[in-house]
């Protein structure tokens, strides 16, 4: 039976890939239950993953002032008590969204929170007796938080075409960077947190490379930073269809771009389900970690993930979120050859 509800108020705070993750299922749960209102709590840098969504109003978490601390998560509480909330979903469960959890569930209102499911991850990637298998994914466990409140929601793949976003409209300054005559878009974002999840940059050169002898792909570049600007304008350097966007737009503009994209190349990294999330087609490759931690982009067949060799580096996935260094395990990602990436990315332009 499903528990009447009139507005549920969903908290996660970071990182930018995990807070992209929880936008398909939020998208999912508006069409299917169009009477319900959410409020968002996340930073506000993150607001745009969420517009367009209907009934969704988004909810600034001030980390440094007013909600800092304790007595800035009891304010927390009260703020969004004022909106007459009926029940809250903790899609982050760490310290501060269980606070706000507890403070709900003794106001008497319903409370779920995510199974990160901890102790299966630990066996995927332990060296000994280790369970090599697929998780479920953080969709299907934000799914399972929203069902435990009484709305069950389907995500199916014949569903969930059709709570894509439209393509944004690229304004002027996107055209003046990229140019008005591309025939096919291609994203990379060759960078990710940690070095062990990142494909050796002499080999994404190779791929970009060939790539770009293709008049009709337009190659375009994504990261951030004084470093990995620098990589990637050494990236583009003597190619007329290789573009660097790092640097050159807003974020809300660069999730315009990413929405007109015919296929992202990506680590295991934000950038990966920002793509997913808008509906684009996205090619991950995997070093330390692994798409069976239930971390895959959203509603992309497993053979879009690239994986390193398990023959040749038998602890594989070493790590869930790739800070954990395995000695000798640093050329992990060197098993996926250029050739196969550059084939997989045009397999998906047919």
């Amino acid at each position: 039976m499903i528990i009447k509800q009139n507005h549920i108020a969903v908290m996660r705070l970071s990182a930018m890939g995990d807070v992209a993750m929880t936008v398909p299922v939020l998208r999912a749960f508006a069409n299917e239950y169009p009477q319900v209102k959410i409020t968002v709590i996340s930073r506000p840098f993150f607001k745009p993953f969420f517009d367009g969504i209907p009934n969704l109003t988004f909810f600034v978490f001030d980390e440094k002032k007013r909600h800092k601390g304790f007595f800035g998560l009891l304010r927390l509480f009260l703020d969004l008590k004022e909106r007459q909330i009926d029940a809250f979903a903790d899609l982050h469960n760490v310290l501060r969204s269980q606070i706000i959890g507890n403070l709900f569930a003794l106001s008497g209102k319903k409370v779920a929170a995510v199974d990160k499911g901890r102790k299966e991850k630990k066996e995927l990637t332990r060296a000994e007796n280790k369970v090599f298998k697929p998780l479920p994914t953080m969709f299907e466990r934000h799914a399972k938080v929203f069902d435990e409140l009484g709305f069950p929601l389907d995500l199916s793949s014949r569903i969930v075409g059709k709570n894509f976003p439209q393509k944004a409209a690229l304004n002027q300054e996107i055209v003046l960077i990229i140019g008005e005559n591309y025939q096919k878009l291609i994203g990379i974002a060759p960078f990710a947190q940690y070095d062990s999840k990142v494909y050796p940059l002499d080999l994404m050169q190779k791929v970009i490379d060939q790539l770009a002898n293709n008049n009709s792909y337009t190659i375009l570049l994504f990261g951030g930073g004084k470093k990995e600007i620098a990589l990637l304008e050494s990236f583009s350097k003597n190619k007329n269809n290789v573009i660097n966007i790092a640097g050159k737009i807003k974020f809300q503009q660069e999730l315009q771009l990413i929405s007109n994209l015919d296929v992202m190349l990506s680590m295991d990294s934000g950038n990966a389900h920002i793509a997913a999330m808008l509906g684009v087609k996205v090619i991950t490759l995997w070093g330390a970690t692994h798409p069976f931690s239930g971390f895959s982009p959203f509603n992309q067949p497993l053979e879009n993930a690239l994986v390193s060799d398990r023959e040749k580096y038998s602890l594989l996935p070493t790590s869930v979120y790739g800070n954990k260094k395995i000695k000798g395990y640093d050329e992990a990602m060197r098993t996926i050859l250029p050739e196969t990436v550059v084939a997989l990315i045009q397999s998906l332009l047919l």
